[in-house]
């Protein structure tokens, strides 16, 4: 089958009550491990390309490497999307190239940096559904600011900001004002593997983050349709951080976003489910363990075979929790062509 509209796929999420986790690709290895736990857990697929990314490995290299996905699992429903679109002219790029899916984050200025106002924000996001929604492609914003700093990408917000965080009465007007498909909102989480400052007070011991459920509520609340992004979502296993540090890392002070947080998220309107740091953490640790007990190996195949098998272990571990397990066969995938003139309401949840 060709290359699924995101819209279609959060649609379907949302019908049955579940989220679908979106894992970023850089290269060949990272593409294989996702597919690999796709098929053992017949779970659909949302596939994210950032700018970093599209920097590392170059965007002809991702966009055949998905379309060797799309030819060897043909069973499989696979998006692919366009992570953290900095402006009109990436996200356009972008659709041109093929993909089904971008996110214009017009947050942030294009700079990646600096936050943008309001105004500015609805403006940019609406001028790209302007040109997505007649190609058949899903279109994702983002309002309030996400926290860290991920490929150069982020205000560098504190993880415990509230000032920057989604406006629930405010999401509406954005939803409205734009036509987007999907909202990711800022509650609290944060890119990279430090997503948490509190301590208990006593122990002294690293606790979870304070993250703003509340909003995720009020807005499933005021739009049951609405599809929900979270961003910043990789749980930071610990003994994923602890295989690092044993053979050789220096990674004090890990923190990420329990499991059951995102479920509740997800009984509330999230379909969508960021996680990036999991795989890179999965990769770096079997790699270390591998060159440790192997120090004489040279061969990158040798150290990747491992890699690609750990993500893999993350990879199904998420698509079983977030519920994505099971439903890749549940319904007959639409093209481009069909979203060009069935786009309407997102699915009741």
């Amino acid at each position: 089958m060709p290359l699924v509209p995101m819209r279609q796929i959060l649609d379907e999420a949302a019908i049955g009550g579940y989220g679908v986790g979106a894992f970023n690709i850089n290269n060949m290895e990272q593409i294989q491990a996702i597919m690999q736990a796709a098929q053992e857990t017949k779970s659909p697929v949302i596939m994210q390309v950032s700018r970093g990314a599209l920097k590392y490995a170059n965007r002809l290299y991702l966009r055949r490497l998905v379309d060797a996905a799309v030819e060897l699992n043909p069973d499989i429903p696979i998006a692919l999307h366009l992570d953290h679109g900095n402006s009109f002219e990436t996200c356009k790029d972008a659709i041109e190239l093929g993909f089904t899916s971008v996110m214009m984050d017009g947050s942030l200025d294009e700079d990646g940096k600096t936050p943008n106002s309001y105004e500015k924000n609805v403006d940019v996001t609406r001028r790209v559904v302007e040109i997505a929604h007649p190609a058949g492609v899903t279109v994702e914003g983002e309002l309030g600011c996400l926290g860290g700093i991920e490929d150069g990408h982020g205000a560098g917000i504190a993880v415990d900001d509230t000032e920057h965080l989604t406006d629930p009465d405010q999401a509406g007007d954005f939803v409205e004002k734009t036509g987007i498909d999907a909202l990711a909102v800022a509650i609290g989480t944060s890119h990279g593997a430090y997503k948490s400052l509190r301590k208990d007070p006593k122990s002294g011991k690293m606790l979870p983050p304070a993250l703003a459920m509340e909003t995720i509520h009020a807005i499933h609340e005021k739009m049951p349709n609405c599809h929900m992004v979270m961003h910043g979502s990789s749980s930071v296993p610990k003994e994923l951080v602890d295989l690092i540090n044993q053979y050789g890392g220096d990674m004090p002070g890990t923190y990420g976003i329990p499991v059951d947080q995102i479920q509740d998220g997800i009984k509330h309107g999230v379909r969508k489910v960021n996680v990036d740091t999991d795989m890179r953490l999965a990769m770096t640790g079997a790699i270390r363990k591998y060159m440790n007990e192997n120090p004489a190996k040279f061969d990158p195949r040798d150290y990747l075979v491992p890699a690609r098998a750990a993500a893999a272990e993350m990879y199904k571990a998420r698509m079983i929790a977030f519920g994505q397990a099971g439903h890749a066969s549940d319904y007959a995938p639409k093209t481009l062509d069909d979203l060009k003139t069935l786009y309407g309401e997102p699915a009741t949840a």
